[in-house]
């Protein structure tokens, strides 16, 4: 019989430079390690697992990550102690708990998400980036960023992204249903904002990875659909850089989170 617990959500925000992810390994620091090593002192020393909405891979950033922690029931705390425990034993690490509530038992960070949406951040410019740096893929030639968000508007609704996904990715389908793809220039900034249910190992990179080709003018607009229906990895763009991705957001249908 397993000791009871009470379950908690936490909403995080981090700076992914130096970790090698979300998940714990045994070749780094990651996320999830710190995350549960603060929650276990406390706790007291106990252990505290988590669960997360979105794996985010090495170097990848997050502005609106979800997990959830299963603390020992006779462990007292409240929305604030967890939200400032948890960021106080964090300071060492550019992570910290922007938010916290109490959640049912079966509620899943994972598994109760209805959406996730990602920020790709490209600085375009000639100039190197140097308060933006490790947060942006600097691309310094000129991208037609209207050309981008036209072609990625072909990657819109229910297909099969296997020429998206990665070769390792473990996901038993690869079809998704990418509600918006949009991409936004603001002076010297280009954002790819994405949306969707789910999404593939690497599909959003690999989907900005493309859409550069056409934003550079190497591929013209509907190659990105002939990727697409090749469903064939090497038909479509090369993975672009993880510095410039952040997971900014994750819906639930009971609205958790929602107001930040």
């Amino acid at each position: 019989m397993p000791d009871a617990v009470q379950r908690w959500a936490v909403l995080l925000e981090y700076d992914g430079t130096g970790f090698v992810g979300w998940q714990t390994q045994n070749n780094g620091i990651s996320v999830q390690s710190v995350l549960e090593e603060a929650a276990s002192r406390l706790s007291g020393g106990h252990r505290v697992p988590s669960v997360t909405a979105g794996r985010t891979d090495a170097g990848v950033h997050a502005t609106g990550q979800v997990a959830h922690l299963d603390f020992p029931a006779h462990v007292t705390l409240n929305a604030r102690s967890v939200r400032d425990g948890l960021s106080f034993h964090l300071k060492s690490y550019p992570v910290v708990v922007l938010a916290a509530a109490a959640v049912a038992p079966d509620w899943s960070a994972r598994f109760s998400a209805t959406g996730r949406a990602y920020r790709y951040r490209i600085l375009n410019r000639s100039s190197r980036p140097a308060l933006e740096r490790n947060k942006v893929w600097h691309v310094k030639f000129p991208l037609d960023d209207r050309a981008m968000h036209e072609a990625g508007q072909l990657l819109l609704g229910r297909h099969d992204f296997t020429s998206f996904r990665a070769s390792a990715c473990q996901a038993r389908s690869p079809l998704r249903t990418l509600d918006r793809l949009d991409v936004v220039r603001d002076g010297d900034m280009i954002s790819v904002i994405a949306e969707a249910r789910s999404f593939l190992h690497h599909q959003v990179r690999n989907m900005v990875g493309t859409l550069h080709q056409v934003g550079a003018g190497r591929w013209p607009i509907e190659r990105v659909r002939e990727a697409l229906e090749a469903r064939d990895r090497s038909a479509a763009g090369p993975t672009a850089p993880a510095d410039g991705l952040f997971l900014t957001h994750v819906v639930y249908p009971d609205g958790l989170f929602s107001e930040r």
